[in-house]
């Protein structure tokens, strides 16, 4: 899978960053901008009554022609890994029906427990990437459906990016769906003889067309989109931008539709997205909304500090229960050096693991400090594995302690002596530190700040700490181990981590 080669990206801040893919959008943390995309209102279908809203969507493809979205990878910001090396296959589909938007009776409320009604629907049709097992004796049975994060005026795909790994050797199917106008307007911008065909009737529907991608994977006249694979569980996820909207369906629409099996939302806000927006009546979120507590599926939430604190997570905080998980992950940011590169060769044979202890990797410009290095893919990995154990057995996830936090009007989240967090989910990366890893810290424009900062220890600070390398690994060892215990590290990277502890040069020489 070939990356193409340039692709324009514009920031909250409206600079144009042009942007080379094979080396640098794979690499560029466009997930961590929060601004709302924008895009030109589409000509809209007219409205169909309730009455006529029953829709059984069309899957169409494998997709070909055109030259393949050069501007968004093919067909999405991709590893830069072959799928067929790791006994992967990659096709795009196109997805046609009649999406049905939402509307409420009373304000939507903090506490997420919200009664949608179908408000009307309007034809569409948008695509969908499909990645899975070439053996199909080797799929495991669960599909991961991801809406696909336009925070830059494009698709792109967070969550295959961190968790690819884990999908790959436990034999997953993974979906990235086009749920929003902006990515299929950017679709039909690069490519339009490929995607001339696309038409996007807004937002507002886009949460229905996210249910119809789910329901009918499960139909067996449609899997023909999976290779005949049969999906027993369906799983929605979403990163950020997508987490926010997330938010809304899962509060809203996951009610309605029953369409997922669980939903795993990482790096969400305080809040949620409108639920209605125009040109129909604009529903808007409260500006703090938790997750409804009445849910009959499992939720994942997986947070970093950045997303805590910078993006404001900590109002919407609510505790563990039958069907949710709040998983915070000391020394981690929105963004990070593993989205920012040292993902797109990983095939879990060690390299990005390695590239955690590399702290002498200098500022990438426009940053003016080097960007995050801590293991948050590491542990998304995990999370994914306990939330499809979750929904396919009923076996619960851990309970993550929270990072402790110093309240007040401007929260701070408490930190060690050695500027590291304190509290929530544990990695060797804080526990044995070479260096300061925090979610924050970072100068430079959009998307800086949510890279989160690596401060490298001096030589007396660490010859302090680990009077030998035999000391560093074996403390790093013992660390490593306490988070795998505990179900918050798989055993390939945690394997991976002492590995690279041991081929490090970290004591040597005091």
């Amino acid at each position: 899978m070939k990356a193409k080669p340039v692709a324009t990206v514009i920031d909250p801040g409206g600079s144009t960053i042009m942007l080379h893919l094979r080396r640098h959008l794979r690499r560029a943390l466009v997930l961590g901008t929060l601004a709302t995309s924008m895009w030109a209102s589409p000509a809209w279908a007219s409205v169909e009554s309730p009455a006529s809203q029953q829709s059984t969507p069309v899957v169409t493809g494998p997709v070909t022609g055109g030259h393949g979205a050069p501007t968004l990878g093919p067909p999405v910001p991709d590893t830069a890994f072959d799928l067929a090396d790791v006994g992967y296959t990659s096709e795009e589909y196109f997805l046609s029906g009649s999406a049905t938007a939402y509307s409420s009776s009373a304000p939507l409320t903090p506490d997420g427990e919200w009664t949608a009604q179908r408000a009307g629907t309007a034809p569409y049709t948008t695509r969908i990437v499909v990645y899975r097992p070439s053996n199909q004796e080797e799929f495991n049975g669960t599909v991961v459906v991801e809406w696909l994060n336009v925070s830059a005026g494009s698709d792109i795909s967070p969550i295959w990016v961190f968790a690819h790994n884990e999908m790959i050797r436990d034999g997953f199917a993974w979906v990235g769906v086009s749920a929003q106008s902006t990515g299929v307007s950017s679709l039909q911008a690069a490519d339009p003889d490929r995607y001339g065909s696309l038409s996007h009737p807004g937002d507002s529907y886009s949460y229905d067309i996210l249910s119809q991608a789910g329901q009918v994977l499960r139909k067996p006249t449609n899997s023909h989109a999976l290779g005949g694979l049969e999906a027993k569980r369906v799983i929605a996820a979403g990163t950020s931008q997508s987490a926010f909207r997330l938010v809304t369906y899962v509060n809203a629409v996951h009610p309605l539709t029953k369409a997922f099996d669980g939903f795993l939302i990482r790096s969400r806000g305080r809040g949620a997205t409108a639920l209605s927006q125009a040109p129909l009546p604009t529903i808007n979120a409260p500006d703090t909304t938790v997750v409804r507590s009445d849910l009959d599926v499992p939720v994942l939430t997986l947070q970093t500090e950045t997303d805590l604190i910078g993006l404001e997570y900590y109002p919407a905080r609510q505790r563990d229960t039958k069907h949710f998980r709040l998983w915070e992950v000391a020394g981690t940011a929105h963004g990070d050096a593993y989205y920012w590169g040292n993902w797109a060769d990983d095939t879990g044979k060690g390299n990005a693991e390695a590239a955690l202890l590399d702290v002498t990797t200098p500022p990438r410009p426009p940053c003016e400090r080097p960007i995050n290095l801590g293991p948050q893919y590491a542990v998304e990995q995990a999370a994914l594995y306990h939330l499809d154990r979750w929904v396919r057995r009923g076996v619960t996830p851990p309970h993550a302690p929270r990072l402790a936090v110093e309240a007040g009007p401007t929260p701070t989240i408490k930190r060690d002596e050695y500027g590291n967090a304190l509290g929530g989910i544990r990695t060797p990366l804080v526990d044995v530190p070479i260096a300061t890893i925090r979610g924050d810290g970072n100068l430079g424009p959009s998307p800086c700040p949510n890279l989160g900062s690596t401060a490298p220890f001096d030589d007396a600070t660490l010859a302090s700490l680990y009077p030998s390398h035999a000391a560093y690994v074996a403390k790093f060892n013992r660390a490593t181990d306490e988070a795998a215990k505990r179900g918050f590290l798989l055993r390939p990277e945690a394997k991976n981590l002492k590995t690279a502890a041991a081929a490090s040069s970290i004591g040597a020489g005091h």
